[in-house]
């Protein structure tokens, strides 16, 4: 697929991977519509991409079914369809056991993780018909098939995110709409409570993924990667 001029959204657009997403579509030619629960996170992204190019976005909790619904409509009312639907918007609790974690923390990982994806492609895949097509790309984590204790809230979400990926790229293939998910691993973002250092530099880049969605969406029509597994290449020896 051409990027430039088509519609891309991106959820959980406003910083460290969703950013650098947002940022290489914008850069490639995309009308974008990005959003963040944070309001002032998602104002600054909106006016530092919309000195690269066609960029809206609107706050949003993927939690929330009809703010979801919204999205994708005012992104397919202002630029006129939707092509591209990039889910990365995500949370994630740690550090707790399954004795120790709350339900409302394990609701908030699965709504936010699983559900927000749901409803994104549930709205996205009427618009991309209407358009002929298009491509959902749900960014995962190879947590995503490597349980972890103290993490079993954020690989359930993951571990389901897998799955109803790999069904839908089967329910809407014939309808010329690519499905991939990416499974990174160690970033070096402010996710979980971590900190981007130089100490940290062997860790994958947001931009490092941001490439590879780009990549894909601009692959021959024919081929479709439903699966993308990165790492980094040298982590420290244990």
């Amino acid at each position: 697929m051409d990027i430039a001029g088509k519609t891309a959204i991106v959820t959980g657009g406003s910083r460290g991977i969703g950013y650098a997403v947002a940022e290489h579509l914008v850069n490639s030619g995309a009308n974008l519509f990005v959003c963040s629960r944070n309001t002032g996170e998602l104002d600054d992204a909106v006016e530092r991409l919309s000195a690269l190019g066609n960029v809206s976005g609107m706050a949003c909790d993927v939690r929330n079914e009809a703010q979801v619904r919204e999205l994708i409509e005012k992104a397919e009312a202002e630029f006129g369809g939707v092509d591209i639907l990039v889910n990365n918007a995500g949370m994630g609790v740690f550090g707790k056991t399954v004795e120790e974690i709350s339900g409302d923390e394990f609701r908030q990982v699965v709504e936010t993780n699983l559900f927000g994806v749901f409803y994104a492609c549930h709205y996205a895949v009427p618009a991309m018909k209407r358009r002929g097509g298009g491509y959902i790309i749900n960014i995962s984590s190879l947590a995503g098939q490597n349980a972890h204790p103290k993490m079993a809230a954020y690989n359930a979400s993951k571990f389901g995110l897998n799955g109803f990926s790999e069904a839908l790229m089967q329910e809407v293939r014939h309808d010329n709409i690519k499905v991939s998910y990416i499974s990174p691993g160690s970033v070096n973002t402010h996710f979980g409570n971590d900190t981007p250092s130089d100490e940290k530099a062997w860790q994958l880049q947001p931009g490092d993924i941001a490439q590879v969605v780009v990549d894909l969406i601009k692959m021959d029509q024919r081929a479709l990667p439903s699966k993308i597994e990165i790492r980094p290449s040298r982590p420290p020896r244990s």
